[in-house]
C-alpha cells in the first residue's frame, strides 16, 4: 500500500450479483449500484481493477434463450455475444462519473506463460497511469473454458490480484461472507478468518443457475492470493453501496488475513 493510504484493489462482480434474483438477465439497477461504489473508491485515491462475469447472462435475451444451457459450444457463444452487451454497459455507466472502461480479455494460459503474463502486466499497470480508465476484466470465453466450468472468475481474479501485486481481493457474492452456520443464515458471516485451511469445510458448494462458481471455489481462490501475500475479503455484492466501507475495515463481510512472508 503506498504512503497516502490508497490501496490496489481487484474487485471480483460474479453472475449472481450482476443478473435479477428472479430472471436469467442482467439487472441494471444492481449493475449501476456496482459502478457507483468503483466510482467512489477512485474517489477515495485508490487504485480499482474489476474482473467482471457476466457475459453468458447478458447474451441469453439477444440470442432468444431462456435459461444458461448446458452445453459448452452454446455457451462460448453466449459470452461472445454477451460479452459487447455488458462491456457497452459498463462504458455508459462509468461515463455518468467521468470514467471510461477498458476491456481485458484473458487466460488462465496468458497469466501463466512468463512473456505473455508480462505483457499483460505491462498493459494493465499502463492503463491505470490513467485515472479516468477502470480495467474491465473477464476471461476470454470463446477459446477457454475453465472458469464457465468450475469457477465464475473466482480463480481468476485471484491470479490476477497475485499477479499485479494487489494490496487487497474482494470477492463479491450473493452471500455476506463465510457463514458461521451455513443453516441459519441469520447467524452471519464469520468476521476474520486466519487460516483458511480451518474454515473450508464451513462452506457448502451452492450454485446458482447462471453462476459457475460457490463457496469452495472462493476459498480455493482466496487460498491462493492469501499465501501470496493479498487480504481477501468476502462480502455481498447485493448490498454495493457498503463497498468503500468494506475497504476502509468496516461492514458486514469475512476478511482473510495475508500470510506475512
Amino acid at each position: 500500500m503506498s504512503p497516502t493510504g490508497s490501496k490496489r484493489i481487484v474487485i471480483k462482480f460474479g453472475s449472481g450479483i450482476l443478473t435479477r434474483v428472479s430472471t436469467p438477465e442482467p439487472d441494471p439497477v444492481q449493475l449501476r449500484k456496482l459502478v457507483e461504489a468503483v466510482a467512489l473508491l477512485k474517489q477515495a485515491g485508490h487504485i480499482v481493477v474489476v474482473v467482471s462475469s457476466g457475459a453468458v447472462a447478458s447474451g441469453l435475451k439477444p440470442m432468444g434463450m431462456a435459461a444458461r444451457p448446458n452445453d459448452m459450444t452454446t455457451l462460448q457463444a453466449l459470452a461472445a455475444v454477451g460479452q459487447t452487451h455488458l462491456m457497452h454497459a459498463y462504458e455508459g455507466l462509468l461515463r455518468d462519473h467521468g470514467l471510461h472502461v477498458a476491456q481485458l480479455l484473458v487466460t488462465h494460459e496468458d497469466l501463466e506463460a512468463a512473456q505473455r503474463g508480462a505483457r499483460f502486466k505491462a498493459t494493465l499497470e499502463r492503463l491505470l497511469e490513467f485515472p479516468q480508465v477502470v480495467p474491465v476484466i473477464n476471461e476470454n470465453d470463446s477459446v477457454a473454458i475453465e472458469e464457465l466450468r468450475f469457477g465464475d472468475n473466482d480463480m481468476l481474479s485471484s491470479h490476477i490480484a497475485r499477479l499485479w501485486g494487489a494490496d487487497v481481493l474482494l470477492l463479491l457474492t450473493s452471500a455476506p461472507g463465510l457463514l458461521q452456520d451455513p443453516d441459519h443464515p441469520e447467524a452471519g458471516p464469520i468476521p476474520l478468518v486466519e487460516d483458511v485451511d480451518a474454515v473450508i469445510h464451513h462452506a457448502q458448494e451452492k450454485k446458482t443457475s447462471l453462476g459457475t462458481g460457490g463457496m469452495i471455489s472462493k476459498l480455493k481462490a482466496v487460498q491462493d492470493a492469501v499465501n501470496a501475500g493479498v487480504e481477501c475479503v468476502i462480502a455481498s455484492g447485493r448490498h454495493a453501496e457498503q463497498i468503500p466501507a468494506v475497504i476502509a475495515g468496516t461492514g458486514v463481510c469475512t476478511r482473510f488475513t495475508a500470510a506475512v512472508h
